[in-house]
């Protein structure tokens, strides 16, 4: 019966994490001057609007794994009607999304950190959606296309105005159709090798995160 609430729990934390993820990134964009999410309806916390059917499939069996990942649908974003630019706005829009799962994981932590007397069932709930949150985070601010954190680099890099930046931009530009390669090639290893690379490289800041939110 534990193992069924578990994953049930795994299932919702991640939808939760993911629908407030892109609601977030639509709502960036919005502001920063493209519109396109509002058009679409994809300012709003309804899962449905969020739904990918192959990234839900992904969670469900993942979570039935024992570990949850997946994806929502994709955020069109017109990177040229982006207020600061093309760059420094997708950075921005970007970075919204792993910035709110920050903000929900602290908001879901936060009765436990205040030391509330809270039922057992209710506290485990809280504190296991709050990790989602802060997993999915951080594993979005990998910098590897098609993840946020792609963007946000290539943001920071593209505000260094200098020769050497510009060529650097310009090789990890060529290199963004095999960013989703590189990412399962990174998973598949964890999966043959039993050693998983992807958890070294997210493990620590997940830990650091983590002691700061939830204590």
């Amino acid at each position: 019966m534990f193992e069924i609430r578990a994953i049930l729990l795994t299932i919702l934390g991640v939808l939760l994490a993911i629908d407030v993820h892109e609601c977030c990134h639509a709502w960036a964009a919005d502001r920063l001057g493209d519109p396109t999410g509002r058009y679409m309806g994809r300012i709003t916390l309804n899962p449905i609007k969020h739904l990918d059917p192959l990234g839900a499939i992904m969670i469900l069996f993942s979570s039935i794994a024992g570990f949850g990942i997946g994806w929502g649908k994709p955020m069109p974003v017109n990177p040229l009607r982006l207020r600061y630019g093309p760059r420094a706005g997708m950075a921005l829009v970007a970075f919204a999304g792993p910035a709110s799962n920050l903000v929900t994981a602290t908001i879901l932590a936060l009765p436990t950190r205040l030391g509330l007397n809270l039922p057992d069932t209710l506290w485990w709930i809280l504190i296991n959606l709050a990790y989602i949150n802060v997993i999915l985070a951080v594993f979005n601010l990998i910098p590897l296309p098609p993840l946020d954190g792609y963007s946000v680099l290539m943001g920071i890099l593209s505000s260094v105005k200098s020769p050497a930046m510009r060529q650097v931009t310009g090789f990890l530009s060529r290199l963004e159709a095999q960013g989703p390669i590189l990412l399962l090639a990174l998973l598949s290893i964890g999966w043959v090798t039993r050693f998983n690379i992807l958890g070294a490289i997210i493990n620590p800041p997940i830990r650091f995160l983590w002691n700061l939110i939830g204590g």
